[in-house]
């Protein structure tokens, strides 16, 4: 499928009149055909105009019409075949393995949401019939469903290609809610989106759904960003990206007539807790478990274990010595593009350059336009405490140990981290006192909590949590992996005393879509 270098605009192919994008190899510094003519306001206004234009029909489909949607969008995608991974092999430098994984990944969760969508539980149908006779006072019938916001604007992610950009997490979770997506491409690889956002046009097209149901677009710096958050036809936001872009979407979308939610993903360090049995017990092994962790992918994962606290000791020593080591064996990668790179020789330069803090390790330097040289250092709590700038995110394959006098002083670093989309326990049987003394705090700064596990992988599944408070998101109530990723963009609207002919199918009498449903406060069988 040759690329043509356009956005999609419901089913048209357009070309930008602003600011042209190219891809780049990030391995050898290749600039990538085909040119990307970025949009302006013209084609941010054509895409939502057909996006409002499309919720009136998209937002009612049945449960079966909306799964197969989603399920026609991943068998797409599976036929594009390997010339999707070897474009987006070309512009982000990921190995073949990781790419065709993500690209199960992405399928996957297409899928897992056509079966959220049939299930209907998110519906979350409540039914509180009339009780004309009942003193003091009457009850009219009540009955409660979650309806769709509205079109929902989504930002491509830099580190994920595929599960985190144009067919990825919110925007499959903001399908399956019954809302048109308008997806602002990275431009870090815009060959790919093409690619992807054509098989969702063409899933569109073979479901007989309005054409304003999608729609892809791009654009450099902030412009077109800005003026799809700024449209009031959008009314909810998806973005995975640095924390200056995320509060700066955040600033714009409070500042419109109508304030709309953004749920962003933003910044987290996700501390790692080793606990002193645990470190007695297998140091060396949480020592290689950790390095391979932190180095996975160049540790561009906003899971990647950005700092290890525990008490000074003989044990915590051997462990640094050990990671050390093992750093310094590490082969450099590849990064993402050559932005993220220089973001992290400037954070690694940064704790390198902090008199409190001192090197570990580094690893081998590498031959590729823009590699990661993987980085370990240490400092004290007290010396971690007194300078908010060492809990800055360095998004790359670094890692930071804060050395604790105690753990009274571990308990202190937990409480002022900042929120965090993970925290690590690593524990044995004896440690079981201590990791509850810690388990309230973490419960307060994190979205998910592990034990003797890493929190690089993040499994799409119903119980997954991949949120915490900010800046780990905007909105700690919410996750943006899993099933109950939909309810970020649904409300609910309560009916009183509408008749039959109004009301909605799910709340029928006879439960004709044969969802579950609340019922004067019991299961319905």
């Amino acid at each position: 499928m040759p690329l043509e270098g356009k956005m999609l605009i419901g089913r048209e192919a357009v070309s930008g009149s602003s600011k042209p994008i190219t891809a780049v190899n990030p391995a050898t510094g290749e600039t990538l055909a085909p040119t990307y003519q970025g949009g302006g306001k013209a084609e941010v206004e054509r895409a939502c105009q057909l996006a409002e234009a499309a919720f009136a029909t998209y937002r009612e489909t049945s449960l079966e019409q909306r799964a197969a949607f989603l399920e026609a969008v991943a068998a797409e995608i599976e036929a594009i075949g390997d010339e999707l991974i070897e474009r987006a092999m070309a512009e982000t430098g990921l190995p073949r393995v990781r790419l065709e994984g993500e690209r199960g990944r992405t399928c996957g969760q297409l899928r897992l949401f056509a079966n959220v969508v049939r299930a209907g539980e998110w519906l979350d149908v409540r039914l509180d019939p009339a009780l004309p006779e009942r003193e003091p006072m009457p009850r009219a019938d009540l009955r409660q469903r979650h309806v769709a916001l509205g079109p929902v604007a989504v930002f491509g992610a830099s580190n994920f290609p595929l599960a985190f950009s144009v067919a990825g997490s919110d925007t499959a979770s903001s399908l399956a809610a019954g809302c048109p997506v308008i997806v602002k491409g990275h431009s870090a690889h815009p060959g790919t989106s093409e690619l992807v956002g054509r098989a969702v046009q063409r899933a569109v097209e073979t479901c007989a759904l309005p054409e304003g149901t999608f729609s892809l677009l791009f654009g450099s710096g902030s412009e077109i960003g800005q003026a799809l958050v700024s449209d009031p036809r959008i009314q909810a936001v998806g973005f995975t990206g640095s924390r200056g872009g995320g509060t700066a979407l955040m600033r714009t979308a409070q500042a419109r007539p109508q304030p709309i939610p953004v749920y962003a993903e933003m910044s987290s360090i996700n501390p790692v807790f080793l606990l002193p049995e645990a470190l007695r017990a297998r140091g060396a092994k949480l020592a290689e478990g950790f390095v391979a962790s932190l180095n996975m992918g160049a540790g561009q994962f906003c899971t990647n274990p950005g700092l290890v606290i525990a008490v000074k000791s003989p044990e915590l020593a051997a462990f640094v010595e050990a990671a050390g080591d093992a750093v310094k064996e590490s082969a450099a990668q590849t990064m993402l593009t050559p932005g993220i790179h220089s973001a992290y020789e400037q954070g690694v330069g940064r704790l390198a350059s902090n008199a409190k803090v001192r090197e570990v390790a580094r690893g081998q330097a590498g031959e590729s336009a823009h590699p990661c040289r993987a980085g370990l250092f240490a400092t004290s709590a007290q010396d971690f405490l007194a300078d908010p700038e060492l809990q800055e995110e360095v998004f790359g394959s670094s890692s930071l140990v804060i050395e604790c006098a105690d753990q009274d002083e571990v308990r202190q670093v937990a409480a002022q981290l900042e929120g965090q989309l993970t925290a690590t326990l690593q524990m044995d049987d004896a440690d079981l006192d201590t990791a509850k003394a810690l388990l309230p705090i973490l419960e307060r700064k994190a979205g998910r909590i592990l034990a003797n596990g890493w929190p690089t992988g993040v499994e799409v599944c119903h119980a997954m949590v991949h949120g915490g408070p900010y800046p780990a998101t905007s909105d700690s109530r919410t996750t943006s992996v899993g099933s109950a990723a939909i309810f970020r963009f649904l409300r609910p609207v309560c009916y009183q005393a509408l008749p039959a002919g109004l009301l909605p199918e799910p709340l029928k009498d006879g439960n004709p879509w044969g969802v579950s449903r609340l019922v004067d406060g019991q299961r319905e069988a």
